[in-house]
Formats: structure tokens, C-alpha cells, sequence
């Protein structure tokens, strides 16, 4: 058998696709939020029925669908498929199930609470904003079934280093496993905030919670959320991507130390997030600031060994001169319709890495914080490379696990531009209105067009019509995809029995380097976990010290606390 093709099980197949089948509907509903919060916000509509006109409820709901469950259903699905087919190992599949059943309870649970209102507290939960139990409950169902799957794969991957003593590990599996170690030990501690404080304190156990712990809880977890995003994009760019163009990996080992250094530096820097909050002390955000620019690099290291990789195809492919390269690439063949998600992808992560490192330097976060230049930033990463990457790996994972053809492969090449050029206006815009004051997270309605609104700015008009303008293209571009991805649902199934083997585009290294160095996990999770030790116990300390007492739940349409 080819090791470009494994033959999965009907029963992995059938659970993979359902992993993808059920949040792409979620993920539409939560683009379709997204639409509403822009015009709503431009005062373009008055309100958004589909949430009963609840500015804060549609927030949440995009949030959450988006940047929650549509990532975790994705990173497991893609761990499902990439890791028994670089493995050739099969599923158990009565754990993977087992998984998928415990995420889907707890998204559905999770998604019930907030069209009901009983779970207003936006993608971050901040408390006192007080969600209903079942909104707990559903996102623990979720992590937990992440777990499972991450557990899942570990024994295939000890049994085949027994049986393939001194060979590297696939860089597949070690892209995944890295994604998967980081959210695991990011997960513990928005564990620990949910089951001991935000869930007891919503049972009506304890009356108040100490919102600074539970704000450094969840940015312990936060932060390396973005790298449990963004790396199983990485992977598609170091494995899938030199493949596509007609090339190969510049250098297998640099991707193994990417994603080496992706465990070391990804969770100590939570606390930039909290450059703000008073009861951190300055040393220690200064120390999470550094960590901040330190896991920069393997992001640079991307860039170079990307670069080269697609420097040798468009060579190979005949470009001639320094640049002439970038025209052999195939941005418009239908054929090679997923290029376009990945190339793109990084494309925009230019200025999203741009923004990030403004972002972790603390003069220049006072200027930004809590305006509509954060929101223009992490639309640039996470609805950037990660959203375009996971679109295109969900439409060719759902051809793959249900043996079909890709169809309107015109359309699904056409979208990522469509989808680009939107964010690229909607996050100029919010950019530059952050910059001139204009605030995040602020249920104005038409106040900012409006000239009787005391938060009216005339200064901020165009910029808010500029996010307007990119919210709409960006709609379009997920239209667009959509009718391709369910086109391709609904179609009917290739018979032929060589096509029912699924297969992926693995790229051969152009220098494989022997990097036994970066062979083990073990050593790295080890120096992670003394990084984060030496990082976090004296920012937990300072917190606890700092704090007195706790907060009462509130509501944010409630004018005082709720009792």
C-alpha cells in the first residue's frame, strides 16, 4: 500500500465528518452574528432578531461558535485524521466517538444557555458577568472531550515509536501533539476557574467571586488559545503546503523546532493581557512581556522557511530572477483550490503578527487597550490564517472521510480572496478607529452615526463604514464557501474502492536534517512547565494578596448587581 493513502475505518470516516459537518453549521451562525454586530454597531439595523435584539447575546454568540467550538471541533477532527494516516494506525473508535458525543452535548448545552440570555458573559466569561450552569457545564464538556481525543492518540503514537526505534516522528503528528500538550496544560487552569469558582458561584453555592483571580485564570488559558488555533494551520504550512505548489519543505528540522519552541514560550505570557489590571505587579508583566516577543520567533522562523519552500517550487516550476518565483505559485487553478486558503492565510498573519507585538509592548497597549484596535488585530489571526486554513481543511477533510468529489472548486478557490480583501478593510478600519478612541465592546447601537449620541464622533464615521464595507465582503466570502462545502455534502459519493482511501498532500523535506535533539517531547514539556511555574506562582501570589472580598454577579443589560 502507498503511504500517500490509509484506509480508515466507516466508523472514524463517519465520525470525522460529522465533527466537521456539525460546527460548520454553528460556524455559519456565528459569521452570521458577526454581520449583525457590524451593521448593528454602524446603526445601519436597529437590532438583531435572530437574538432578540440583544446586542451583548449576539456577542457571545459569535464569539463562542467562532472562536471556541468551531476551533476545538476542527483541531480534533484534524488530529483524527492526520494522526492515524501518518501513523497508519487505526482509531479506537469507540473513544473517538466517545469524544465527539461529549463535545457535542457540551456545545449544544453551552449554545441553549446563550439564545436563552442565561449566558450574556461574552467569548471571554469575564465574571461578575454570570452565566447560567449549563453554560459551565457545556464548555467543561467540550474540554473534556478534547482530552479524550488527545488521550486517544497517545497510545498509537508510543506503539509506533516502539516499532520504529531511531526514526522521526512524522512532523504530522508532531505539529498536532504540540498543538494538543499546549491546550492541554492551558485547559488546566480554566478548569480550575470553572469547577471552583465560576460554577459554584452560578449554582448560588458562594455569593461573590474574586474577579482578578479569575481573570488571571482565564488569560493563563487565553493566550495559548490563539497557538492552539493557529498551529494547526502551522501544520498544513509545513506539511500540505510545499506539496500543493510542486515542492518541498525547505527544512524538516526548523518545523520541529517551531513547534518545539511553540510548547516552551505560548503559556507564560498571559499576563499581557493584564497590562491594565492593578493588582499584577510590574515586574511580572514585564517578564510575560518578554516571553510575549520571545515566541515571536518561531513565527519568523515560519517565515523564512516558508518562504524558501515556495522560493524552490516556483523555481523548480520555472520563475526565473529574485522574484519571479511568487508568479509560478497557483493562485487560480480550481485544481489546487486550497492553496489559496493557506497562501493567503499568511499573507494576513503578516500585519496580524505586526499587531501582536504592538500589543505585548506595554506604552503602546495603554494607547490601543479596550478600543476597536484589538478586535482589528485578532480578526487579523484568528479570522485570518486560522479561519481560512481550518476552511479549507474542512472541505478537504469532508471530501476525503466521505469519498466525494470537491464541487464548485471555481467557487471555493474564489472565496479565500473574497474573504481576504473584506478583512482587510473591516480590520483597517477598526485599526484606525481604535487609534482615534473609538471603543470595543460598547452596546451603542446607531449611537456612532447618530450626532445627538454624546458618543457620537464625526471623525469615526468613515472608518466605522470601512468595517462595514469589509464585514459585508467578508459575509460574502463565507457564502460563497459554504454553497461549496455543502454542495460537495449533498453530492453524490465516488464508488471507486482506490478513492475510498483517504490521503493528504505530505511534503519530503529538501534537507532532512537528524535533529535528534528534538526527538522528545519530554524535555520541552518539563522546561514549559518550569517557565510557567517561575511565571505565574508570583503573579497568583500578588492577585491573591491584592484582592479583598469578591464581586456580586452582574448582568450587563442590569443597571445594578444582581442579587
Amino acid at each position: 500500500m502507498s503511504t500517500d493513502l490509509f484506509r480508515f475505518t466507516k466508523s472514524s470516516k463517519t465520525l470525522n465528518a460529522v465533527l466537521i459537518i456539525i460546527p460548520m453549521v454553528l460556524l455559519f451562525i456565528g459569521v452570521y452574528g458577526g454581520l449583525m454586530q457590524t451593521l448593528f454597531r454602524a446603526g445601519i439595523i436597529q437590532s438583531d432578531p435572530f437574538v432578540g435584539g440583544d446586542y451583548y447575546k449576539g456577542l457571545t454568540f459569535h464569539g463562542v461558535l467562532n472562536a471556541i467550538v468551531f476551533t476545538t471541533f476542527f483541531a480534533v477532527a484534524f488530529g483524527n485524521a492526520l494522526v492515524p494516516f501518518a501513523l497508519k494506525k487505526n482509531l479506537n473508535s469507540k473513544i473517538a466517538w466517545a469524544s465527539g458525543i461529549l463535545m457535542l452535548v457540551g456545545s449544544v448545552l453551552a449554545a441553549i444557555t446563550i439564545l436563552m440570555g442565561e449566558a450574556t458573559v461574552l467569548y471571554t466569561f469575564y465574571p461578575p458577568l454570570k452565566a447560567h450552569p449549563l453554560f459551565y457545564i457545556g464548555l467543561t464538556l467540550l474540554v473534556i472531550g478534547s482530552w479524550v481525543a488527545f488521550y486517544n492518540w497517545i497510545p498509537m503514537y508510543l506503539e509506533w515509536r516502539k516499532e520504529n526505534k531511531g526514526k522521526k516522528t512524522p512532523l504530522s503528528v508532531v505539529g498536532i501533539f504540540a498543538t494538543f500538550i499546549i491546550w492541554f496544560i492551558a485547559t488546566l487552569a480554566v478548569a480550575v476557574e470553572i469547577l471552583f469558582m465560576l460554577l459554584p458561584w452560578s449554582l448560588g453555592l458562594v455569593d461573590e467571586i474574586n474577579v482578578m483571580l479569575a481573570r488571571t485564570l482565564f488569560w493563563f488559558f487565553g493566550h495559548p488559545l490563539v497557538y492552539f488555533w493557529l498551529l494547526p494551520a502551522y501544520v498544513m504550512y509545513y506539511v500540505f503546503m510545499p506539496k500543493m505548489v510542486g515542492g518541498k519543505l525547505y527544512s524538516d528540522m526548523a518545523g520541529r523546532l517551531v513547534f518545539m519552541m511553540f510548547i516552551l514560550f505560548s503559556i507564560p505570557v498571559g499576563t499581557h493581557h493584564q497590562y491594565m489590571d492593578p493588582a499584577i505587579g510590574a515586574q511580572w508583566k514585564l517578564l510575560h512581556g518578554i516571553f510575549t516577543f520571545a515566541v515571536a520567533l518561531p513565527s519568523l522562523i515560519t517565515a523564512f522557511t516558508l518562504a524558501a519552500s515556495l522560493e524552490y517550487a516556483g523555481k523548480k516550476n520555472g520563475g526565473k530572477g529574485l522574484f519571479g518565483w511568487m508568479a509560478k505559485l497557483p493562485y487560480f487553478n480550481k485544481e489546487n483550490w486550497f492553496f489559496p486558503y493557506l497562501i493567503l492565510g499568511l499573507f494576513i498573519f503578516i500585519f496580524g503578527g505586526i499587531g501582536g507585538i504592538i500589543n505585548a509592548s506595554y506604552q503602546m497597549n495603554t494607547v490601543v487597550h479596550n478600543t476597536a484596535w484589538v478586535p482589528g488585530h485578532f480578526h487579523l489571526t484568528v479570522a485570518g490564517p486560522v479561519m481560512l486554513a481550518f476552511l479549507g481543511g474542512s472541505l478537504y477533510l469532508v471530501g476525503q472521510f466521505m469519498n466525494k468529489e470537491i464541487r464548485l472548486k471555481a467557487w471555493a478557490m474564489i472565496s479565500p480572496y473574497v474573504y481576504t480583501i473584506g478583512l482587510l478593510i473591516m480590520s483597517y478600519g477598526l485599526k484606525i478607529g481604535g487609534l482615534m478612541g473609538m471603543p470595543r465592546r460598547t452596546n451603542t447601537g446607531a449611537s456612532y452615526a447618530n450626532p445627538d449620541s454624546v458618543l457620537y464622533q464625526a471623525d469615526w464615521i468613515p472608518y466605522i463604514d470601512l468595517t462595514v464595507i469589509g464585514g459585508v465582503l467578508m459575509f460574502i466570502g463565507i457564502v460563497i464557501y459554504i454553497v461549496s462545502f455543502f454542495t460537495t455534502v449533498f453530492s453524490k459519493s465516488r464508488s471507486d474502492d482506490e478513492d475510498a482511501m483517504v490521503t493528504f498532500p505530505i511534503s519530503e523535506p529538501l534537507h532532512d536534517e537528524p535533529a535528534t535533539w528534538l526527538r522528545n517531547f519530554k524535555p520541552y514539556i518539563i522546561i514549559a512547565i518550569i517557565l510557567i511555574v517561575l511565571s505565574y506562582t508570583p503573579v497568583i501570589y500578588d492577585v491573591i494578596q491584592a484582592t479583598y472580598g469578591g464581586s456580586l454577579p452582574y448582568h450587563p443589560d442590569s443597571p445594578v448587581p444582581l442579587r
